[in-house]
């Protein structure tokens, strides 16, 4: 199984079309919207992670090429600052991956960004602001 975070921008010409259904039709690959920002019949822009084989997966990408979505890897990541966490597990509640966990007994939050899907759900969970998604080289969309 091969997955990527991507994120798709639909210009107004397409945004009423439903391309990522045919993801999952066409190209048997899953997905997890991870965020969105769609304005009918204007523009939209969609992070998502795309599952599936690697063959289904490039062939899916082409279909939303053709089809006129701009696509790109996403370029952000999710960070803590390690010394200002008080570890008080507030976003291991809303972490739907596991980066986010409690190591007993000790009560230590440790975070695996491997396991990290860039939802941002925990960075308004934390209630110290030690968890920041930021851009690895720019930004993608407003």
């Amino acid at each position: 199984m091969y997955s990527k975070i991507l994120i798709l921008q639909f210009s107004e010409a397409i945004v009423h079309k439903p391309l990522v259904c045919a993801l999952v039709r066409d190209y048997d690959l899953t997905f997890n919207i991870l965020n969105a920002t769609v304005f009918p019949r204007k523009e939209g822009a969609l992070v998502l992670e795309l599952y599936g084989s690697r063959k289904n997966f490039r062939q899916g990408v082409k279909y939303l090429k053709d089809q006129g979505v701009q696509v790109k890897n996403a370029e952000q990541e999710v960070r803590r600052k390690e010394e200002k966490c008080n570890h008080c597990g507030a976003c291991t509640a809303v972490c739907p991956t596991g980066a986010l966990s409690i190591r007993r007994p000790e009560m230590i939050v440790e975070f695996d960004q491997k396991k990290c899907s860039i939802c941002e759900l925990c960075v308004p969970a934390c209630p110290t602001r030690v968890m920041k998604a930021r851009p690895t080289k720019h930004v993608f969309f407003e």
